[in-house]
């Protein structure tokens, strides 16, 4: 009896792929919290390598990102470590938050154009609201878990 190597690698790679697929997380409902002055937003996150190790992080510690008014349109800081990147040129809108160059948040109240890796998109609130909440000075932007 000849075995069939072709049909045992088949068999074998369908097996891991199927393996890996079942093991992988699916983000997609995942929803962490972010406190902005005395207020608290739902982000849904997206389903990527950075959220991920941003979910791991977070069920260490609470992740706090002091960040600062740029451009008109955005709250951006430091995370304090990085995250695995995926930029593409994305167009944001208000609630939109990014990685931007691996180890910087941030937070859009505008609309605006450029590479970001997506983390995932404040839920439930209008552009006014946001804007309003997050003022024109800096802002502390604490990330937790449910």
């Amino acid at each position: 009896m000849q075995i069939n190597i072709r049909l045992v690698l088949i068999i074998f790679l369908t097996g891991v792929i199927t393996c890996s697929a079942a093991g992988a997380e699916d983000m997609s409902d995942d929803i962490v919290k972010v406190k902005v002055n005395n207020s608290t937003f739902d982000v849904k996150l997206e389903n990527n390598s950075a959220t991920a190790e941003l979910l791991n992080a977070l069920k260490k510690q609470n992740i706090t990102v002091e960040a600062a008014d740029y451009g008109n349109f955005e709250k951006v800081g430091s995370l304090g470590f990085s995250l695995p990147t995926s930029d593409e040129n994305i167009q944001t809108s208000p609630g939109d938050i990014v990685l931007y160059q691996g180890n910087q948040i941030s937070l859009f109240y505008d609309s605006h154009s450029w590479s970001y890796t997506k983390l995932g998109k404040i839920q439930n609130v209008d552009a006014a609201q946001l804007k309003d909440v997050l003022g024109s000075g800096d802002v502390t932007l604490e990330f937790s878990l449910k």
